[in-house]
């Protein structure tokens, strides 16, 4: 194969401008309500020494890791994200942000980090008691405590209540006993086993029993659990091992962990929901395992958010990488004959890019109102927050997790093919975060298991009775409902609310930049998709096998599920725009919306055509808006990218010199 040929030299420069002015009000818009954290943290991360070292093999890349992290630590970086009265400033919004500009930098610093002090430290905070906080919180916010999350298991893992590590009480004692009792019950992939952490947050079942009662499961309860002495070493009954080489994320110590016979006091159950008295009696403030077991894994959102959020920044990262490569490489001579043509500038380059920074900055508006949400929710008094609230904050999150993570894996892969050869080298870092984010798919929640999980939250039965059913319990509750199955009615923001009274009905008579219309398309796939949905899981009220019902409506379910996501990021960017302060910045980022929509119906249109929600002239209207947005907005896209406020530091790239 032929080497592509460099036609172009150092000094060459493309003729866009940047319009300063409209960078900042983008900018302030994307910035959110914690523009000032984001800001200190552009001054700190701000360092191309902080970039992933693609020469560096695994353990000096696990080094390098965890000095970073502690120079974080120095700093006070993890405090925002716990509770004033446990050494922490309470800033729960400002905590996932922090984590968030970390993927600016080394996405294995982010994970790290998130391992750290979004799960173990949350673990710890959210499940634990006084004791528990008095004892561990300071020392895991300065990090002289290491800590780990266990709880996926080699044969479980989107299943957390079947999980098969056990942990039983001894009354004689007084300790429990932690066991893998199978192979497939050995800890999997979990951060920081592989070498750094010392205790783990173990999730196990809790196998107890009061005077004169046979012992037996109370479900999944999480357990404090040593795992190595002060010299490193694995405690009796702990066996580490090491996961060695993965796709990515070379500075993350993932390793697995087996249990035998291993004692910890009982105090080192968490419990804050359930506790266990000396004669193993079982006694929780919550009656319903179910609820119980969700509550506690509700608790733990924020790890879920996180993701997102840096998966968000990941995407963000490699489409100013990408775009600023098209702006400056060059192929193929111009008509005039005076110069070569600026590869950004073929609408087949564009169509590669600009629909996917369209929903990049989609997807960065949701993932702020989400964060917003959280930093609301998780700012009261944990027993006084609304239930109904939190399980749509819930399903939010697992919604908007699958939608960014999927999007950023996407993306970064096209970032790094418009690239060319240029794009597969590390020094240009598109490689590296390709491998990086990969998992950002499967881990905290599988994607698919995610959008399902919102689209039993879309038919109105995600309750607290349904969350323990499996299939075929679920399709029969489904079943034997009576009348419509309705959609959760949620607040509706203010702006679309005006937006649809004020607008003609007919969505397909309407002009399709009229954002009434946008809203009303993608309102009414979801609708559609949600009814007929429901319908044909209501055949299962006479069926054999209602697993069978379920399992043919899967892909209808997710479908359902993924419009509703579509349409909730939507209506977060109109509100965005309609927040913006900055004229030109709105003005703007109306043609980024418009684009996010054009090319979201596009993907779709044969849905659209087949249900008759379009026409076929409106169809072809949508094909040809996709190309005249790519052509309003190509002179914005530098503009575009500059908003996003990546440090220049973290966009060192030979090919950005060179072109």
């Amino acid at each position: 194969m032929a080497a592509e040929t460099d036609t172009t030299t150092p000094d060459q420069t493309t003729d866009d401008t940047v319009d300063q002015t409209t960078v900042d009000g983008v900018r302030a818009a994307l910035d959110g309500p914690w523009k000032a954290t984001r800001d200190e943290l552009r001054e700190a991360l701000a360092r191309t020494d902080l970039l992933p070292d693609p020469s560096l093999d695994l353990g000096p890349s696990r080094a390098k890791i965890l000095a970073e992290m502690k120079e974080l630590a120095a700093n006070n970086f993890a405090a925002a994200g716990f509770r004033t009265e446990h050494g922490g400033t309470g800033d729960v919004g400002q905590a996932i942000v922090g984590i968030e500009m970390l993927g600016y930098a080394d996405l294995s610093l982010m994970v790290k980090a998130g391992v750290q002090w979004g799960l173990f430290g949350g673990a710890v905070e959210n499940l634990g008691t006084q004791r528990h906080h008095d004892r561990y919180v300071k020392d895991l916010i300065n990090l002289d405590l290491l800590g780990s999350f266990g709880m996926t298991e080699t044969g479980h893992g989107s299943n957390v209540q079947a999980l098969e590590t056990v942990a039983t009480y001894d009354p004689e004692t007084q300790e429990f006993v932690i066991n893998s009792t199978t192979e497939l019950a050995r800890k999997d992939y979990i951060g920081g086993a592989a070498e750094h952490a010392t205790v783990s947050a173990v999730f196990a079942q809790l196998v107890t029993g009061g005077p004169g009662e046979e012992p037996h499961s109370r479900g999944v309860h999480c357990f404090f659990v040593p795992l190595r002495d002060e010299k490193g070493n694995d405690l009796p009954g702990v066996t580490t091992s090491d996961c060695g080489y993965k796709g990515g994320l070379r500075g993350v110590d993932n390793g697995r962990i087996i249990f035998d016979n291993v004692r910890i006091p009982a105090e080192n159950l968490l419990n804050r929901y359930a506790d266990v008295a000396p004669d193993g009696t079982y006694s929780s403030p919550i009656e319903s395992d179910n609820r119980r077991f969700f509550t506690m894994l509700g608790t733990l959102i924020r790890g879920r958010v996180s993701v997102g959020a840096t998966a968000g920044a990941a995407a963000r990262k490699a489409l100013t990488l990408a775009i600023r490569y098209g702006l400056i490489r060059r192929q193929f001579e111009a008509p005039d004959g005076t110069h070569e043509i600026a590869i950004l500038d073929y609408r087949a380059h564009q169509r590669k890019l600009l629909p996917l920074l369209a929903k990049s900055y989609a997807l960065a508006f949701a993932q702020n109102e989400l964060t917003a949400e959280l930093h609301d929710v998780q700012s009261q008094d944990p027993d006084g927050v609304d239930p109904h609230r939190q399980r749509l904050l819930e399903s939010w999150a697992a919604g908007l997790k699958s939608y960014g993570s999927g999007h950023a894996s996407h993306t970064i892969n096209v970032c790094r093919e418009a690239c060319g050869g240029a794009g597969y080298m590390d020094e240009n870092q598109l490689p590296i975060l390709r491998g990086d984010i990969d998992v950002f798919t499967t881990f905290e929640g599988d994607n698919t298991v995610l959008t399902q999980l919102v689209g039993k939250e879309l038919l109105g039965v995600y309750s607290e009775e349904m969350r323990g059913l499996n299939a075929a319990g679920w399709v029969k509750f489904v079943a034997g409902m009576v009348g419509d199955v309705v959609a959760e009615k949620t607040a509706v923001r203010q702006v679309v609310q005006t937006l649809l009274d004020s607008s003609d009905e007919n969505p397909d008579s309407s002009e399709l930049t009229e954002r009434s219309t946008q809203i009303r398309l993608f309102r009414n796939r979801e609708e559609h998709l949600r009814r007929t949905c429901a319908q044909r899981l209501r055949k299962a009220a006479d069926a054999d096998d209602p697993f069978t019902v379920f399992n043919d409506a899967q892909d209808h379910l997710l479908k359902a599920a993924t419009a509703h996501i579509e349409r909730q990021v939507l209506e977060s960017f109109i509100q965005a725009i309609e927040d913006t302060d900055s004229r030109s910045a709105a003005e703007l980022l109306g043609k980024v919306c418009d684009l996010f929509v054009y090319s979201a119906l596009e993907a779709d249109l044969s849905w659209f055509l087949m249900h008759r929600h379009v026409s076929v002239e409106r169809a072809k209207a949508i094909r040809r808006g996709v190309n005249e947005l790519c052509e309003d907005l190509r002179p914005h896209a530098r503009t575009l990218v500059d908003a996003f406020g990546i440090p220049e530091e973290l966009l060192t790239a030979p090919m950005l010199v060179h072109g």
